[in-house]
């Protein structure tokens, strides 16, 4: 296929060309991946710039869209694409292997740190959704922190820089200046730009907000280095819509549903909560919301079948249209593939590249997926335009915009509806608040836990 960019995606392609360092914040769809590839063609085999460049990826990515991009598109047919993937020996041997750009998950990011030590390889460095170096105490930041000054040209990709706020920049930003413009150190950057709320006794973690102006003088430290670009400002995408299914709990179900809830709320004191406690009950609460859960063995304990029954009726009305259904714990997948298995539809779980492909090319009916693993970087709009959100992510606002772009992004024909189960009275309607406020998701976790267990002690 012959590759004729846009303006902004020339725009786009000048700038990592140019600049040694350059994040690009570009929204789902306008071809992120390509640019990139075009960007790395023109430094490495006319400008001699660049000999070995690294994509960094979530492993999804990593796998195979690289790959799959490349080859796609005429003017990147001979760009050969390596993936340091697989097991201690099989990335050994692709860290030697012939190839113009080399691809790893983020996870093995640390190994390849370690393996090379004094004699790091590569002189340039992609990371495909930077928003998975956001904490700079985690082992990937510290260990690419580590190689830095080895490294000639960074650029960083994603769509949602700053799902939890803007001090989410301050890790990326560190990485492609060092702290030049947003300080050396998160500390020295929390007192320039924020103020600290409170702490309370026993509280184990510290809420901090941007003082007033703030978020102004961050977008304009950061301004030269950053080329930021909405989705809806260049591409003319169909409509988006959030259908909610509401679920609503028969008598039966209610009275389990209360009792379980408020048994697993009464362990917990609002006054000693931390956000990892809170994230785990949570967990257990949105296990409920669904219709089962794990006993302290293991073992998958049904409650109710209100969600999966308003499943089926809704898989029902869609008469044939095909749905990519996200679920949240392995036990409601497991339910949902036994719940289909005699409708006569065809049900995939999406495990990788041949999946996206079925998917794609129509071969599937239902497709079962985790957001997480394949949140990032698929193409399945030319398969289906329905979404079903049979379990919302645990407050992950990123998680949740990233999985619904899955299917609204280029090349996406009609109208793209998002049908969220919401279980009437439980923990999916502060989740679903939560999201579509766009809000501190871990502040909302905690607040509304915390309300939860005051009415559980009140009743």
């Amino acid at each position: 296929m012959k590759f004729i960019p846009h303006p902004y995606q020339q725009y786009a392609i000048s700038r990592v060309v140019s600049d040694p360092a350059v994040a690009l914040f570009l929204g789902p769809g306008l071809g992120k991946t390509v640019i990139t590839l075009t960007a790395i063609k023109e430094l490495q085999a006319y400008r001699w710039e660049v000999f070995r460049p690294l994509v960094v990826a979530p492993k999804k990515v990593a796998e195979a869209t690289w790959a799959t991009e490349a080859a796609k598109w005429d003017h990147l047919k001979d760009m050969t694409v390596v993936p340091i993937l697989g097991n201690t020996k099989q990335r050994i041997k692709a860290l030697y292997s012939p190839g113009n750009i080399w691809v790893t998950n983020r996870e093995n990011l640390p190994w390849l740190v370690d393996y090379c030590r004094n004699d790091w390889p590569f002189d340039m460095v992609v990371l495909d959704e930077s928003t998975s170096f956001k904490n700079s105490r985690a082992k990937r930041f510290v260990a690419l922190k580590r190689v830095r000054p080895r490294i000639r040209r960074m650029v960083e990709l994603t769509g949602t820089p700053s799902p939890n706020g803007l001090p989410d920049l301050y890790a990326q930003i560190y990485l492609l200046d060092g702290g030049a413009r947003l300080g050396r150190t998160l500390t020295s950057f929390r007192e320039i730009y924020m103020s600290q709320d409170y702490a309370h006794p026993g509280q184990q973690y510290r809420t901090y907000s941007l003082l007033p102006g703030a978020d102004q003088r961050i977008r304009d430290a950061i301004a030269d280095i950053c080329v930021s670009m909405k989705t809806e400002d260049y591409l003319t995408l169909p409509d988006f819509i959030e259908n909610i299914v509401p679920v609503v709990l028969d008598p039966a179900a209610s009275k389990a549903y209360t009792k379980l809830e408020r048994e697993m709320l009464l362990q917990v004191d609002t006054e000693t909560i931390t956000a990892g406690t809170a994230a785990g009950l949570n967990g257990k609460l949105l296990q409920l919301c669904g219709g089962a859960g794990y006993s302290n063995a293991g073992e998958v304990v049904p409650v109710h079948n209100c969600k999966l029954d308003a499943f089926l009726e809704l898989i029902e009305q869609l008469n044939g249209e095909h749905a990519l259904v996200f679920y949240w714990f392995q036990h409601e997948r497991d339910r949902i593939v036994t719940a289909l298995k005699d409708t006569g539809l065809r049900v995939r779980v999406y495990e990788g590249p041949d999946d996206e492909q079925a998917w794609n090319a129509g071969e599937v009916d239902v497709l079962l997926a985790h957001p997480v693993s394949c949140g990032y970087g698929l193409n399945l709009q030319a398969g289906g335009h329905h979404c079903i959100w049979y379990t919302l992510p645990n407050w992950a606002l990123e998680i949740f915009q990233q999985a619904n772009k899955r299917l609204h992004r280029q090349g996406q024909k009609y109208p793209v509806i998002s049908h969220l189960l919401i279980t009437q009275g439980g923990v999916d309607q502060d989740v679903l608040a939560s999201l579509q406020s766009k809000g501190d998701g871990q502040e909302a976790l905690m607040q509304a836990l915390k309300a939860r267990i005051q009415k559980a002690k009140s009743v």
